[in-house]
């Protein structure tokens, strides 16, 4: 049969349009995807090519050297990608160029959906939906291809213009593999551009196994007066490859340098010094896939924009897909940069498809893990790296006890603090550290919020603990109040705010200070029945305390309810909750209070009620409704003391 009457011209049906709409603008977002598509199919083609070489080697016909070629003719308004891989045979050509097609619109956006395509699924690299994004670009494309093995006259030619059909035909080509020739339409014709092209080829394919070549056009000095037809001739024309060629990642981590690994991480990460720390890891079995994360030194601008676009570099089978795919990683680990490479995700998988992805799942978990197994290395290891790391992301990681449960106890290893035992606002005790060093008897960990340091360390809820030598923990950052709610416990001790509850310092506190405080009680029983009346509408409650040794008072809250810190911040968000009215504490051994107790003039006690309470407010944080009445109050007292 003569390769004329091989020609055939076939229907793609009557739903193409609307496939080819929802291939180039439903599936990727922008247009440049295109040479990342056919380059990927190249990629493919090539690993196929290996992989059946490995019990064939006549495949390779001579030619082991696996390549790509992108060229780029301005003047004609084309642009060729070719390989020479294990290319395809007429009857691949008809199913894998028209599968999509003809399985209709409704079939492919089906597929799309399905939670686990799986291989029916890979349709890039059997060119499927990828090299459908050519017309993206593309008026006209033209296929030639022949498969590793075949006759040279069994060569195969597909064209469509994309509108509703296609035609095939047998052609003599002479080198195996596949080249794509695409004819460019007006509005693609932005990348009739060496190095746009070559930049596309940089951000998209620098990491796949296998070189990208361009044309690199270089006329020879001593011809270039010339201008007879010779002069072309002289015109010397050689070829360089415009990636890295080598995915850093899938080399044995023994042959990688350390400056390797800080190069890779500045060009993914656009950062200009080098990582803190970085974990290379491949993961073998059922489940197939490389990470190399990524710990920078600093914070990015950003850090807290959570809308901002986040997550992992997303490869299947060393292409690139995603810049940021952030179901790789949980928000609460959003500073880590790095690189996810999986042999079992389909290379059309979407974004959407990612978010329920078993696989992606499992490798989510296990991104985790590595992370928080570098963390944990440099905790124990690297001192003032891990220090240098807690002081930019400290605050980010504490989020992981909320977001995180399965991992929450190790998060809460990993955290650290300011302490009255260094009284210093460096967040550098961790809470193994505090438990080393509680006194004998000691069955919590003691700490106290408040809106910054200085007004933790300051604050008269410690007075009594300072007394007595033991460590209370500074908590100043916003999310911390969140963090001791769902981390109420570590190592068998309970967390106990100072600002929560009525005092119990257990064995800590001797019978002997009980006994003085159910005496106090009687002997200010009046004072408190006044307090309570006056204060009825400010205060849920009003008792004598041990826990002050220098203040007048001091206000708490009951440990069901929400402390003044947490109000704030509820209403900083602006969630609209039913507030916590405090429980004032008085000093019984205070002058003030015992001055207090002695004074008949309801007027003045009323006055010394609502300032001494004004004054615990304003201890504990709180910004007072109308501080004109305070002064004025406070003012008045003042004058009748003189």
């Amino acid at each position: 049969m003569s390769v004329q009457s091989q020609t055939k011209t076939l229907d793609f049906g009557a739903d193409v349009k609307q496939l080819l709409h929802l291939v180039a603008h439903a599936l990727y977002s922008n247009s440049e995807i295109f040479l990342r598509e056919l380059v990927s199919n190249s990629s493919d083609a090539m690993d196929k090519l290996r992989y059946e070489a490995l019990s064939n080697n006549a495949l390779y016909e001579e030619d082991s050297v696996l390549k790509i070629w992108v060229e780029m003719d301005k003047k004609s308004k084309i642009i060729t990608v070719r390989d020479n891989g294990i290319g395809m045979s007429r009857e691949e050509v008809i199913d894998n160029l028209g599968t999509i097609a003809r399985s209709g619109t409704q079939a492919f956006k089906n597929l799309l959906e399905q939670k686990n395509a799986g291989k029916d699924s890979q349709l890039i690299g059997q060119f499927g939906v990828g090299f459908y994004s050519a017309f993206i670009v593309a008026d006209k494309v033209v296929v030639r291809t022949r498969r590793a093995g075949m006759k040279t006259d069994e060569g195969v030619e597909w064209t469509s213009d994309g509108q509703g059909s296609y035609t095939i035909k047998n052609i003599e080509k002479k080198e195996r593999g596949t080249e794509v020739v695409l004819h460019i339409k007006k509005d693609g014709e932005e990348f009739l551009d060496e190095m746009k092209l070559r930049s596309i080829i940089h951000k998209y394919s620098d990491h796949i196994l296998w070189p990208v070549e361009m044309r690199k056009v270089e006329f020879d000095e001593k011809k270039k007066d010339k201008k007879d037809a010779k002069e072309k001739e002289e015109t010397k024309i050689e070829w360089e490859t415009v990636n890295q060629a080598s995915a850093l990642w899938t080399l044995p981590k023994s042959g990688i340098k350390k400056e390797e690994y800080e190069e890779l991480y500045k060009h993914i990460s656009h950062d200009f010094e080098e990582p803190l720390a970085c974990t290379h890891n491949k993961v073998e079995g059922k489940l197939e896939y490389t990470t190399l994360l990524y710990i920078p030194k600093h914070a990015p601008f950003d850090l807290w924009m959570r809308e901002q676009k986040r997550g992992l570099k997303l490869y299947i089978k060393r292409v690139f897909i995603m810049d940021d795919a952030e179901q790789l990683m949980p928000l609460y680990l959003r500073f880590v940069k790095g690189i996810v490479d999986s042999n079992d995700l389909p290379l059309n998988i979407s974004r959407e498809l990612l978010q329920t992805n078993k696989t992606v799942e499992k490798i989510n978990s296990g991104c985790v893990k590595r992370t928080l197994d570098l963390l944990d290395d440099l905790a124990k290891n690297e001192k003032e790296s891990y220090q240098t790391f807690w002081d930019a992301f400290g605050e980010v990681l504490k989020e992981g006890v909320i977001e995180d449960y399965a991992n929450k106890d190790r998060i809460g290893k990993l955290a650290r603090f300011a302490s009255t035992h260094t009284n210093d606002a460096a967040q550098n005790v961790s809470l193994d550290e505090y438990i080393a060093r509680m006194k004998e008897g000691q069955d919590k960990i003691y700490y106290v919020i408040a809106d910054t340091f200085e007004a933790a360390k300051n604050s008269p809820l410690l007075e009594v603990f300072k007394q007595k030598g033991i460590e209370v923990l500074l908590m100043f950052n916003r999310v911390d109040e969140w963090f001791v709610q769902h981390l109420s416990d570590y190592e068998g001790k309970h967390l106990q705010s100072v600002s929560k509850g009525s005092l119990d310092l257990g064995k800590l506190e001797d019978e002997k200070i009980k006994e003085e405080v159910k005496a106090q009680e009687k002997t200010f029983e009046s004072l408190l029945k006044q307090l309570k009346d006056i204060l009825k509408d400010r205060a849920k409650d009003v008792r004598v305390t041990t826990r002050l040794t220098d203040s007048p008072a001091c206000v708490v809250f009951d440990d069901d309810d929400m402390t003044g810190h947490m109000q704030r911040l509820m209403q900083a968000a602006g969630q609209t909750m039913p507030t916590s009215k405090p429980i004032l504490e008085i000093n019984p051994k205070h002058r003030l209070i015992e001055k207090l107790n002695s004074e008949s003039d309801e007027a003045k006690t009323k006055k010394w009620a609502n300032v001494l309470l004004d004054q615990a407010l304003l201890a504990e944080g709180e910004k007072l409704p109308n501080p004109a009445d305070y002064v004025k109050v406070l003012n008045e007292l003042l004058t009748e003391l003189m």
